[in-house]
């Protein structure tokens, strides 16, 4: 399948893909929601408009909005009804839309003209702890290799509430936190600057359609749920995070700032991606056993790298290779758990994987992981190094599946890190 529009087999976004997200024109009042095709960007406003989704939504305007929550929470038959419209006006057999200047100029946008937005409203934001690697390798530091994972993490996946009140869409600068910490362990702690700040690699998903409270979603429909999927980095601010988390877990050492990517990339765009995940033992429970034919059963090949720029480098430099098929616990076994006390989900809310650390220490997803606590610093090809982020330091992820001949990826989630002010 190939779109009219040209797309470079390098790109993440050939027409296999088409993500969502949201945007602004230099002259328009409000922000939009679009689709992104190679380098262009497609305005659903414009489409709705002339009428392409009235077998969809009927005369309900659902994607002329400055977020795509309302279309979130139409579900898996419109979202599906909705890419197959988009694609076909995309497609290069279509005339439509190709021999159409008008609507082509009234319709497509140069993504260098727009700017990008947070793609829905967020009203709550989990984060989780996924990754048996990750949680090894800060269990070793914290209590020692016998006892690195806690005994709860091979039995659920473990989460704690974020701050969706600071969640920032990739290009925002970050500034470095204060708050308390305690470098002499032999006198009062002090308050100030972060001194360890830190990214942590992780993906996360925007669910669609929710639940009513009390009412758990079962792990075999926990896809339907699912509307698609972004990069995030958690900022870390790992010596507030070491004075404070105890006995409740993060607090301001994680809520100063989570950059996300601006494009969801559907579940459809991913399923032929899907993939076995790490085998479970124990056996999970059976709330979090899905059905041996059951998409939940599977994960997905997604590729990872995260790159860091000083202010004296030159380019980026690779930090780190991971990959999204390294999580124990599942996206489906994430919302299934979340849910399972009765907690009642709502379109727009926000899950996060956690660290994605994977088995070799160019894999690790974090610098807490890849200076393994500041003992082994990462050199680079200018004569720095790091044990942790600088300030001016640029700190971006990038992830995308590779098909044949087309890739499709979720772009990039970048940031800039700022004095503290």
């Amino acid at each position: 399948m190939r779109s009219f529009i040209d797309v470079s087999p390098d790109s993440h976004f050939p027409i296999q893909n088409l993500p969502y997200g949201v945007f602004k024109r230099p002259e328009a009042e409000k922000p939009c929601c679009g689709v992104r095709i190679g380098d262009l960007v497609l305005d659903l406003r414009v489409i709705e408009h002339r009428g392409f989704f009235r077998g969809v939504f009927g005369d309900e305007h659902v994607l002329c909005k400055w977020s795509l929550n309302k279309f979130m929470s139409k579900g898996p038959a419109a979202w599906a009804m909705v890419r197959r419209i988009v694609t076909d006006l995309l497609r290069d057999d279509n005339p439509t839309l190709r021999d159409d200047t008008a609507l082509r100029d009234e319709a497509l946008a140069p993504i260098s003209q727009v700017t990008m937005c947070l793609p829905a409203e967020i009203g709550d934001y989990t984060d989780f702890y996924s990754s048996r690697e990750h949680a090894t390798n800060v269990g070793i530091m914290l209590r020692g290799k016998d006892n690195a994972l806690q005994p709860n993490w091979l039995w659920l996946p473990v989460g704690y509430h974020g701050r969706a009140s600071s969640i920032v869409v990739s290009g925002t600068d970050v500034r470095r936190p204060c708050g308390q910490i305690r470098p002499d362990e032999k006198a009062p702690p002090i308050y100030g600057p972060c001194r360890t700040l830190d990214f942590e690699l992780e993906m996360a998903f925007f669910v669609g359609t929710g639940n009513e409270p009390g009412r758990p979603i079962p792990i075999d429909r926990a896809e339907a749920h699912i509307f698609g999927m972004v990069l995030l980095n958690d900022w870390s601010a790992r010596d507030v995070q070491k004075w404070e988390y105890v006995p409740l877990g993060p607090f301001l050492a994680k809520n100063f700032a989570t950059t996300i990517s601006p494009w969801i990339v559907p579940m459809q765009a991913l399923a032929p991606f899907r993939c076995a995940p790490p085998p479970q033992d124990p056996p999970p429970l059976p709330y979090l056993a899905a059905s041996a034919d059951s998409p939940a059963r599977s994960t997905f090949d997604i590729r990872l790298e995260v790159t860091l720029q000083g202010e004296r480098m030159p380019e980026p430099h690779a930090i780190c290779r991971s990959n999204f098929r390294y999580l124990y616990w599942t996206m489906a076994q994430q919302l299934a758990h979340h849910t399972s006390g009765g907690c009642n989900m709502r379109p727009g809310d926000l899950l996060a994987s956690g660290t994605i650390s994977g088995p070799t220490p160019d894999s690790y997803g974090s610098m807490l992981e890849l200076a393994w606590r500041g003992e082994r610093p990462l050199a680079f090809p200018n004569g720095e190094s790091r044990t942790f982020l600088q300030d001016g330091d640029r700190l971006s992820i990038a992830g995308w599946c590779q098909g044949e001949g087309y890739r499709v990826g979720f772009g990039e989630c970048s940031g800039r890190v700022l004095p503290a002010g």
